[in-house]
C-alpha cells in the first residue's frame, strides 16, 4: 500500500520508494513445478503487468537459441573443456568445421594437432546429435505444458529438455562413441530422469521414445493403451454423464464382441 521497500545495492541498505516509477521483475519459472502442478504468475502481479513469454521471444533468435545448448554445456565435456581455457574464439571455430566448413576457412587461435582437431570435431558432432533430442523433448514439454486438463487426451508430458539435461549427457559423451552407444547413452539419462518423476515414470518414457521415434512394436500397443485408459479414467471423473454412460455402453460392447469370439471359436 506505501509502494516502499527495503533493498541493498551495492553493499549499501536502503528504502526505495517506487511511486510513480516502472519497475521490471525477472523470473524463471518451468511450466511444471516438481511436484507436477503447474507453475502460475498471480493474477494480483499478471493484471498489473506486461508478461513475456521467453520461449516466444526465442523463436525469431532460434538459431542462436540452438547454439546456446552446445555453448552451456562445453564446460561439463572433459575434451571440450580444455579448447575454453585456451580461446573462446576457437569453439566457435571448430563449431562451424563440425557443420561441415573447410579447415582453410574458419580461423584458429591456438596450435592444435590434427588428432586433436578430429576430436573435438567428433564430439561437437555427437552434441549436435544430443542437442537435437534435447531440442524436441523440449518443445513437447512446452506444447503439453501449455495444453489445459480438460483437452488432453494423453497424459501430461513432464520429461523436460533442459541446459541441465543436455550437461548431464555431454558429461559423458566421447569421440569414440558409435550412434548406437550415443542413443543408449541419451535414453539411459531420460530414463534416470523419468524415475524421479512423481506419477507417469513409464508413461513419460514411452512418449519420449515415441518423440524420437525409437519406440517398438509392443511398446507402441502399450502406449496406445496407456492413451486409451487416460481418455476412460478422464471420462469417469468428469461431470459428463451422458458420456460416462456412453463409455460403459462401449465396454459393453467391447465385452459382447470378445464373447462372440470365444463362441465362434467352439
Amino acid at each position: 500500500g506505501q509502494r516502499k521497500i527495503e533493498g541493498v545495492y551495492n553493499g549499501i541498505g536502503q528504502t526505495y520508494d517506487l511511486r510513480g516509477k516502472k519497475v521490471a521483475v525477472v523470473m524463471a519459472g518451468n511450466p511444471y513445478t516438481e511436484s507436477g502442478e503447474k507453475f502460475k504468475i498471480p493474477d494480483m502481479l499478471s493484471n498489473r503487468a506486461d508478461v513475456y513469454n521467453l520461449g516466444d521471444m526465442l523463436r525469431e533468435n532460434e538459431e542462436a537459441f540452438n547454439l546456446s545448448y552446445i555453448e552451456n554445456c562445453l564446460t561439463s565435456n572433459p575434451i571440450l573443456n580444455k579448447i575454453s581455457n585456451k580461446s573462446q574464439n576457437d569453439i566457435y571455430s571448430l563449431i562451424e568445421m563440425a557443420k561441415g566448413a573447410e579447415r582453410e576457412s574458419v580461423n584458429i587461435e591456438s596450435n592444435y594437432s590434427v588428432d586433436e582437431l578430429n576430436e573435438y570435431i567428433s564430439v561437437i558432432k555427437k552434441l549436435f546429435r544430443v542437442r537435437d533430442i534435447v531440442l524436441k523433448v523440449n518443445m513437447e514439454y512446452i506444447y503439453s505444458a501449455a495444453m489445459a486438463d480438460e483437452y488432453r487426451n494423453e497424459p501430461p508430458f513432464k520429461l523436460q529438455g533442459s541446459y541441465r539435461n543436455m550437461n548431464k549427457i555431454a558429461e559423458k559423451v566421447v569421440a569414440i562413441m558409435n550412434d548406437d552407444e550415443l542413443q543408449e547413452l541419451i535414453l539411459a539419462s531420460y530414463q534416470n530422469d523419468s524415475q524421479t518423476l512423481t506419477t507417469g515414470a513409464e508413461a513419460n518414457m514411452l512418449k519420449w521414445k515415441e518423440i524420437i521415434g525409437c519406440i517398438n512394436e509392443e511398446e507402441q500397443q502399450r502406449w496406445d493403451e496407456i492413451k486409451k485408459i487416460f481418455v476412460k479414467n478422464k471420462l469417469v471423473k468428469g461431470d459428463d454423464k451422458i458420456g460416462q454412460a456412453v463409455m460403459v455402453l462401449s465396454n459393453l460392447t467391447e465385452n459382447l464382441e470378445m464373447i462372440k469370439d470365444i463362441l465362434a471359436e467352439k
